[in-house]
């Protein structure tokens, strides 16, 4: 019995550092809060992030991995968060040029999402696109 308790307390750390290496299972968002150890955690594993298909709203903070890359088919969806401190959260994520187009658009303002091509991510807005 206590064997299968270690396998499932290991499983339970491990599966979250693989699912890491890709933004599908954290594609409808979250909360900030929730997302922040995440992230760090790709952020410390070093392997290629990759954003893919539909992110939104949390889920766009993975754009604060030094290893990220973006998929030309991918669509981010950019909102403010339900509290300051989440916008907060999301805008830190963000490389300069995105983070200024976000703010002086006042996208990160409104509740209401504004969707951003991952071929815009990566011609306007400098990130990488993914081998």
């Amino acid at each position: 019995m206590k064997e299968a308790m270690l396998l499932v307390a290991v499983l339970a750390v491990a599966i979250p550092v693989a699912a890491a290496a890709d933004s599908r299972p954290y594609a409808m968002g979250g909360i900030t809060r929730e997302f922040a150890p995440k992230v760090r955690e790709a952020d410390r594993a070093g392997k290629t992030f990759r954003i893919s298909g539909h992110c939104q709203s949390a889920c766009t903070m993975f754009l604060a991995v030094r290893t990220v890359c973006i998929e030309p088919s991918a669509r981010l969806l950019f909102h403010a968060g339900k509290t300051a401190r989440g916008t907060r959260d999301m805008i830190n994520s963000y490389n300069a040029r995105l983070r200024a187009y976000l703010v002086s658009n006042g996208i990160m303002e409104r509740a209401a999402f504004h969707t951003i091509s991952g071929r815009d991510m990566i011609t306007r807005f400098g990130y990488r696109q993914c081998p």
